[in-house]
């Protein structure tokens, strides 16, 4: 399963039902972007290394981007930047999601429901 980085916000805050999504997925992947989304968030070093810690830890799998990512977000914002508010960000996980054939976990569903291509699990907190 392919996390959107609010998911991974919440379980930092000390959400349970964002911890159990975590907990109960077979395979734990973040987008390059997600991780960067978390790294871009960190207050100080201290937060920063606390986040990279909670992902090694945690055991989460870094997907990078590639050739057919990129080209599948360009899709994405051609077709729904204007209609659904689409941006950069969301459109590379949603492509993520979609080249790799993963689940996507979020809690932000109403960034991705245009994209009809994109499996979502709805996380609620």
């Amino acid at each position: 399963m392919l996390f959107d980085t609010d998911v991974v916000i919440w379980v930092l805050r000390g959400n349970k039902n964002a911890a159990t999504a975590i907990d109960e997925a077979d395979r734990l992947d973040l987008s390059v972007i997600s991780y960067m989304e978390l790294l871009q968030g960190a207050r100080n070093r201290k937060e920063l290394r606390l986040i990279k810690a909670f992902l090694v830890d945690i055991g989460f799998q870094i997907v990078p981007l590639s050739e057919n990512i990129g080209h599948r977000a360009s899709i994405y914002l051609e077709e729904y930047a204007l209609s659904s508010n689409l941006g950069v960000p969301d459109a590379l996980i949603a492509a993520t999601a979609t080249e790799h054939k993963k689940v996507l976990c979020t809690g932000n569903a109403r960034d991705y429901r245009a994209i009809t291509e994109v499996e979502l699990e709805v996380f609620r907190n």
